[in-house]
């Protein structure tokens, strides 16, 4: 559909990338990655026709449709969300009142005459159409939409400016979603999303009938929702077939190889430099000099790219507390009619690490607000613990900032000793660097300043942190480092988070928050997930039947076993042989796709071509799989 060829964009005297080529199919489901800086909102911007090219070409399929979701700045005003939301289907409504107005007609016309004739045909057209397109279903495809993005039936009628920031991307994503175009460019779709929305667009977008290329920092989300990685990195493009995970393998292997390959290149320069210097002056040794010298020329040099910096930040550990950090009995939370939390009583102990789950305005902000002291109780006791020091980190917790302070300057003031060059390397893991470090926190954008407060809250840990929406505003780089740091933590933390990889790796218990009370589930996310489905109550429902069955009555000697069939080893081997050799086949086609994949192309016609080629080559990659599949399972019942 998209062909970029020799692509190159700047920003201002900053080169972004270049030399870039990208065939993006029909098919494309496709994450963008890469360093804070690099250049993936610009190129979602050029595939979407917003930005131009500096270098090189970008050609689209004649009739193709893009929809372009950007990480924010969207405002809409002037219309209910559901009618915000139906505009999508102005065309359609538009062709049900032509069909309409085609009936009076004919109820009107002579059966007889050729104006009744013209009539009817352009309204079995329009109705072949119109119902092709599920013109006859377009509320319920709103319905299912809004729901799925988490909007209660009574905001549907409420006006979009009534909604906040966050919530008008959310209708933006929707109508999106409802348009359906050829091409999706996602920039950032989670960022608003809770976990139940974002878990509903997961689903929503592996059965997108189309293309998409989407921007996020959500390990979780891109590994169950794309199929290639495309990184820009060091000016170039690189392409990675299967999800994140797989792109981690792939680029360390790729690495190994690459720097495998340039020791052998280094050995074989030093060997032709090393006979090129010690004959170069006997005359009986020309020929063979000159001709090592003509095979050092036509030698293409490898080059290692520098490699990613991996930093580690050795934050300082709080003091110790007593064992119960935090005790709640029988509390409540009312805001006029509404309740919002009813006799809920918990222990939180020391070390422990909560992930404060549940749909949007379940409660999960105002229970980490009464535990920080910043919103009253309306009833019941909380209890702090001994030697407890509690710290809050809000969604808005830049207004706290010194407004007129450098970041270097205010974080040094809290820095415990580090040196100019730690705290610098702290900073650009939460993506200041260079001389952004010397910027006036006034001058940042609420998100910007958000990630500062973090950083320096982690200079000073207290050893009860409460944290609402900590990874907000961070990329993967400094996700990592905020995990790292508080995976290591000695304190005790109560989080609310969107990000489910980060709260599985980080969460020792779940505290549901919903429905006026909270339940406690200990585990991580995913086991948190595993009981919620009721798979634990089977396993239990098993073992207690077990456990209270009558003993089986005795029964007469069971009949000697059958003695096990000997299998023809020549069988086996052979068997075993082709197993081998599907797995080469697969690792070939694999490699040949991704080649593809990374092809420059000259013009839509080669394309064209080579997409063809593409989709019977990954015909062909399925296929072996499933027979790598069913031989493997024989060789596994003969074995």
């Amino acid at each position: 559909m998209i062909t970029l060829n020799l692509a190159g964009k700047r920003f201002g005297p900053k080169l972004l990338f270049e030399n870039v080529s990208w065939l993006i199919t029909p098919q494309e489901r496709a994450g963008l990655v890469g360093g804070n800086g690099t250049g993936k909102s610009t190129l979602l911007k050029v595939l979407g026709g917003m930005e131009s090219l500096d270098y090189g070409s970008i050609q689209f399929t004649k009739g193709m449709t893009i929809g372009y979701l950007p990480q924010d700045g969207l405002s809409l005003r002037g219309r209910s969300v559901f009618a915000e939301c139906m505009s999508v289907f102005d065309n359609l409504k538009a062709m049900e009142q032509e069909m309409e107005a085609l009936t009076v007609s004919m109820s009107e016309l002579d059966p007889a005459g050729p104006e009744y004739l013209a009539v009817t045909e352009r309204f079995h057209r329009l109705e072949n159409e119109f119902t092709t397109r599920d013109g006859y279903n377009i509320e319920s495809q709103v319905g299912m939409v809004l729901d799925g993005l988490g909007f209660h039936k009574d905001d549907w009628r409420r006006p979009t400016e009534e909604f906040s920031g966050g919530w008008q991307m959310r209708i933006a994503l929707g109508k999106l979603l409802l348009e359906k175009p050829n091409l999706l460019l996602l920039d950032e779709p989670t960022n608003h999303l809770d976990i139940e929305a974002r878990d509903w667009l997961e689903h929503y977008l592996q059965n997108y009938p189309y293309a998409f290329v989407m921007i996020s920092h959500d390990r979780y989300f891109l590994d169950v929702t794309v199929k290639k990685i495309v990184e820009i990195w060091n000016k170039g493009m690189h392409f990675y077939s299967g999800n994140y995970e797989k792109y981690l393998q792939q680029k360390t292997e790729r690495r190994e190889q690459l720097e495998a390959a340039y020791r052998n290149q280094k050995e074989r320069i030093d060997a032709l430099e090393a006979f090129i210097n010690r004959f170069r002056a006997q005359a009986t040794k020309a020929k063979q000099v000159q001709s090592r010298i003509k095979e050092l020329e036509k030698i293409e040099r490898i080059e290692i790219p520098p490699e990613e910096k991996t930093i580690h930040f050795s934050f300082p550990q709080p003091k110790a507390s007593g064992r119960v950090v935090a005790e709640c009995r029988g509390i409540a939370k009312v805001y006029g009619p509404k309740t919002v939390f009813s006799d809920v009583s918990f222990t939180i102990e020391r070390g422990d690490r909560i992930a404060l789950v549940g749909h949007n305005g379940a409660g999960k902000s105002t229970l980490i607000k009464l535990l920080s002291g910043a919103e009253p109780l309306t009833r019941g006791t909380y209890t702090l613990g001994h030697n407890v020091d509690v710290d809050y980190f809000a969604q808005d917790q830049y207004k706290e900032l010194d407004v007129n302070a450098t970041l270097l300057d205010d974080i040094s003031s809290v820095g415990g000793g580090k040196t100019q060059t730690e705290l610098r390397s702290l900073l650009g893991c939460f993506l200041f660097s260079e001389d952004d470090v010397f910027k006036r926190i006034g001058v940042l954008s609420g998100g910007e300043r958000n990630r500062y407060a973090l950083a320096k809250m982690l200079l000073r840990p207290s050893n009860f942190m409460l944290l609402d929406e900590p990874t907000n505003h961070l990329d993967m780089r400094a996700k990592d480092v905020l995990l790292e740091s508080l995976a290591s933590f000695t304190g005790t933390v109560v989080l609310v988070s969107h990000d489910r990889y980060f709260i599985d790796k980080l969460a020792t218990k779940v505290f549901e928050v919903g429905g006026g009370g909270l339940t406690v589930y200990p585990g991580n996310y995913e086991e948190y997930l595993w009981k919620k489905s009721g798979q634990d109550e089977v396993l239990e429902a098993r073992m207690a039947a077990q456990l209270t069955a009558p003993p089986a009555p005795a029964a007469a000697a069971p009949p000697p076993a059958e003695p096990k069939k000997r299998v023809n080893p020549m069988k086996l081997k052979q068997m075993e042989d082709r197993c081998k050799q599907l797995e080469e086949t697969i690792a070939r086609t694999e490699t040949e796709i991704a080649e593809l994949e990374a092809r420059p192309y000259l013009n839509a016609e080669e394309a064209m071509r080579v997409s063809g080629i593409l989709d019977r080559k990954r015909a062909e990659l399925e296929k072996t799989m499933a027979d790598w599949e069913e031989t493997s399972a024989q060789l596994e019942a003969l074995a």
